[in-house]
């Protein structure tokens, strides 16, 4: 809880706009995050991640929050 008052003082984050990202940012759940390497067990990275197409990674991202939300958390819908 200390946390997420923090984040809101000025100067407590390095670049003001990460919170607008944050998780219930918009009533959602946040998007899966992937790192290397790109397969891992059974895991494999989404390719779209690799496109370098912005505007189709956020497309994807704002998809995988809504999906995320309706399973886990369809009350905050």
């Amino acid at each position: 809880m200390t946390d997420s008052i923090v984040r809101l003082l000025p100067g407590a984050l390095g670049d003001e706009t990460s919170a607008l990202t944050d998780s219930f940012q918009d009533n959602l759940l946040s998007y899966p995050v992937y790192t290397r390497p790109k397969e891992y067990k059974s895991w494999v990275v989404p390719e779209i991640l690799f496109s370098g197409d912005q505007k189709k990674i956020e497309k994807w991202r704002m998809e995988k929050s809504l999906e995320l939300t309706k399973k886990k958390r369809p009350d905050l819908l």
